[in-house]
């Protein structure tokens, strides 16, 4: 009798350390990360599969990050700190029962063995990549469909990629409405001497209409150096405006309100020209997606705290979208062949 209890009191203190193991297990049940990668010309890509719980399988998204050497996890090393926005975004996803696919940009990152020499790089390679792991993604067997959701500049390359991909929908998130040269133009205004500042509109006036200008003063060789004006140039000829507009897949519309960055009347003037699409502004999230008021510093502080959670009311957008009939069955088609 004495040896039998204590065979169950050693038993008793296994099954916490049992059940915790399960518990680990299925929160949210066997979800996992993936490595995931891309070959391309000039080398590869590499990204983070995340897969949500067992059960009938169901759409990808693939994550297109923002400007700049943002990786795939959202962080840029030019910020004081993590925010970790699309990792973030991945698990909200997966918890809804979406898989997701983010990666990091060619030159970027893990992705750094694969990129072109500066001069040499054109804002249709980042659509080329985009539209690459679509048709990748759209051969998957484990997938319905593939929806592609582009984060602030990651917006105009997904909706430039679904026009050369099988993507069956569009979510663009902070997404703005006019041409990047528009867009800098408003964020130098008052920033600089008006001597810069007229030097700087006829630098910008060139690169608008094609053509380099190799007189560039060294306060504004970080924007606008020769060996990336090339670059500048291919970006700076496409109005997302009038991308959307060509839209005939389901798409989603989303918006912060206290987004410092890129503005309400955006997302407005991207939905003034694609009625059809979808368009949510999401009361006090910022441009990293988290719920914070339209107070500076509060909104710097955020770009660099990888604790606080994405907005609750972006996640609900989002699972209200893939849960509706027309984005279902747009979704669902694309495996009938």
């Amino acid at each position: 009798m004495r040896t039998r209890r204590s065979v169950g009191a050693s038993h008793m203190k296994c099954l916490p350390l049992f059940l915790a193991a399960i518990v680990s297990m299925s929160s949210p049940l066997f979800a996992a990360e993936h490595a995931i990668e891309l070959e391309t010309p000039t080398g590869v890509i590499k990204g983070t599969l995340t897969m949500p719980a067992g059960g009938p399988k169901g759409p990808v998204v693939l994550i297109i990050a923002g400007s700049g050497p943002t990786d795939r996890d959202g962080n840029t090393p030019t910020a004081a700190g993590r925010n970790d926005s699309l990792k973030l975004l991945a698990a909200a996803l997966r918890d809804n029962g979406v898989a997701s696919v983010r990666y990091d940009k060619r030159g970027i990152a893990a992705s750094a063995a694969s990129a072109r020499a500066e001069s040499d790089l054109r804002f249709e390679d980042y659509v080329q990549d985009a539209a690459s792991w679509t048709t990748k993604l759209a051969k998957d067997s484990r997938f319905t469909g593939v929806a592609l959701l582009g984060h602030s500049e990651g917006s105009l390359i997904g909706l430039l990629a679904s026009q050369r991909s099988p993507a069956q929908a569009f979510i663009s998130v902070a997404g703005p409405a006019d041409k990047a040269g528009v867009v800098l133009r408003r964020q130098l205004q008052g920033r600089l001497p008006p001597d810069l500042a007229a030097r700087n509109e006829e630098i910008l006036h060139s690169l608008e209409i094609g053509r380099t200008d190799s007189e560039v003063p060294p306060p504004l060789l970080a924007l606008y150096r020769p060996s990336v004006q090339p670059y500048l140039m291919s970006w700076f000829k496409y109005s997302p405006a009038d991308e959307v507009a060509k839209l005939r897949v389901p798409c989603l519309l989303l918006q912060g309100g206290t987004d410092i960055q890129v503005g309400v009347a955006d997302a407005e003037k991207l939905h003034a020209a694609n009625r059809t699409c979808l368009l949510k502004v999401v009361a006090g999230m910022n441009h990293v997606m988290k719920t914070v008021p339209a107070d500076r510093q509060k909104q710097i502080e955020s770009y660099g705290d990888p604790a606080l959670p994405l907005s609750t009311e972006l996640t609900k957008a989002l699972a209200a979208f893939f849960s509706g009939d027309q984005v279902k069955a747009a979704l669902g088609a694309a495996r009938q062949r």
